[in-house]
């Protein structure tokens, strides 16, 4: 019978995604051209006997408009969102980290040592534990719009204040603080991201979301080198770079009331029939999960694996961190370079590398729906390049080489992580799992800057902060590698 094939090339091309379709439908043939998600394209044909049903012909003109659908919805969202959710995320790196080239300056100012140094860097990250699992629920249950554009505001005031500080514990006070005020952004934005877009394109979602960590150094360290040259009013340039940094964003924040919905049924930019594939799809990923254990928040809170990837994530985390607030202060000591523009623009190579290494393990973990090699292949590579440190003969080149595949271990694996909580757990167990596993983790920015920094004053150099976060990185790849790749009931 001839309407079975034509129903089945309908099914078939919806389920593998294809969002490049050209259908001629001439009898006693229907031809059917389409490229997939990974480019390949092909032509499929299907005879259809001139007696063919009217049904027959309106279901499989349906599935094909479907895929029309979900093509367009797929592409207007992405442009939709994305690039505002970008803007936010920059904001938010450069106002947590910019105390990492602040303190090329700050030190001589305050007397402060490294240890002391470390232990604010961290600190924010005690404040940071505080309220992730709140934000990431009141996303799912209350409003992402108010609760973003309130922690926007909030952090952005706090960043200003930053730059009256006087002592070491007023600098201890201002960055807990800001730690609290940052803590439901990103767990915040990972579980909205999952109300917007389907599994499979989550992992590029939030590659393309979290490439604002890369650039937010990138574009951070040239901005902070020439903003501590300053000598304004009588205030040193590390006073003025937090001054300004903290102003986008708030009016970021003001901007998000505005610019950011909710839920696919606020808004009037998705077709009718763009938002109803939307949902359909959205609810069909939720009833696919149900087969597996009807997840409460307390038992994934418990869930093995969960445990398993925040424990990866925590020592992810201590030796990422570590080199991210030291780095700027390592290539200085290492090089016996002084002029902080120069370090501020070599600062940027590392990140630049960690950026082009997340956006193609994003796009290649989707592609072949594998996490967790996308995740230790990175973390490896951070750690051989550092220990290859010990054994090259030093020099500059070899340094900023070194610290480029620090970079990329240090970023490159973000979007195949955020992808794993998702893949196994129902929408508010997820919600909290992602919650916990970052805040439960977040420690670990706490401990890795802290431990350098005792380390350096102890050892007088970093070559045992270096021993630290090499073993971070392993310890990391093996306990998520230990998971398991796919979750059953």
């Amino acid at each position: 019978m001839a309407s079975r094939p034509l129903l089945n090339l309908a099914a078939r091309a919806e389920e593998r995604q294809f969002h490049r379709i050209k259908v001629r439908a001439t009898l006693p043939q229907i031809i059917v051209t389409t490229a997939d998600s990974s480019n390949e394209a092909g032509v499929f044909k299907v005879n259809v006997s001139p007696g063919v049903s009217d049904d027959v012909m309106l279901h499989a003109a349906m599935g094909f408009s479907r895929l029309k659908a979900g093509e367009s919805a797929r592409t207007r969202i992405a442009w939709r969102l994305l690039p505002f959710l970008f803007l936010l995320y920059i904001a938010n790196y450069l106002d947590r980290t910019n105390i990492a080239y602040a303190t090329l300056g700050m030190k001589g100012d305050l007397g402060l040592t490294d240890s002391v140094f470390g232990t604010a860097s961290g600190i924010f990250f005690i404040g940071y534990f505080l309220l992730q699992i709140p934000g990431a629920l009141l996303v799912e249950r209350w409003s992402a719009r108010l609760l973003l554009a309130i922690t926007l505001i909030t952090w952005g005031a706090l960043t200003t204040l930053t730059g009256f500080v006087h002592t070491p514990l007023q600098l201890y006070g201002a960055r807990f603080l800001l730690g609290v005020a940052e803590a439901g952004f990103f767990p915040g934005v990972i579980v909205y991201l999952s109300h917007w877009f389907i599994y499979e394109d989550r992992a590029k979602a939030v590659a393309r979301f979290m490439s604002a960590i890369p650039i937010g150094f990138i574009v951070g360290g040239p901005i902070a080198g020439a903003i501590l040259g300053v000598q304004w009013l009588g205030l040193s340039g590390w006073r003025w770079l937090f001054l300004l940094e903290g102003i986008p964003a708030v009016l970021l924040g003001t901007a998000t009331l505005f610019m950011l919905p909710d839920r696919p049924n606020e808004v009037q930019w998705l077709q009718p029939n763009e938002r109803d594939w939307l949902t359909s799809r959205l609810a069909e990923e939720r009833r696919g999960k149900s087969h597996l254990e009807d997840v409460t928040i307390w038992q994934a809170l418990r869930h093995p694996t969960v445990l398993m990837l925040t424990a990866g994530l925590f020592f992810t985390y201590s030796g990422g961190y570590a080199f991210w607030f030291w780095m700027p202060t390592m290539l200085q000591r290492l090089t016996g370079w002084n002029d902080v523009h120069r370090i501020g623009w070599i600062g940027a190579i590392p990140f630049t590398v960690g950026l082009v290494g997340m956006l193609l393990l994003g796009w290649n973990s989707d592609r072949t729906r594998e996490r967790r090699w996308h995740f230790a292949i990175p973390q490896l590579t951070g750690a051989l390049a550092l220990s290859a440190w010990f054994f090259l003969p030093s020099s500059n080149t070899s340094l900023v080489v070194i610290f480029s595949l620090v970079g990329f271990g240090t970023i490159a694996y973000l979007p195949s992580f955020w992808a794993l909580p998702s893949a196994f757990l129902t929408s508010s167990a997820a919600a909290a799992a992602i919650g916990f596993i970052n805040c439960t983790a977040s420690i670990g920015g706490f401990f890795g800057p802290k431990i350098i920094g005792e380390l350096s004053d102890r050892m007088g150099s970093f070559r045992g902060g270096f021993v630290f976060m090499i073993a971070c990185w392993i310890i990391a790849s093996l306990l998520v590698l230990l998971c398991p790749s796919k979750q059953t009931a």
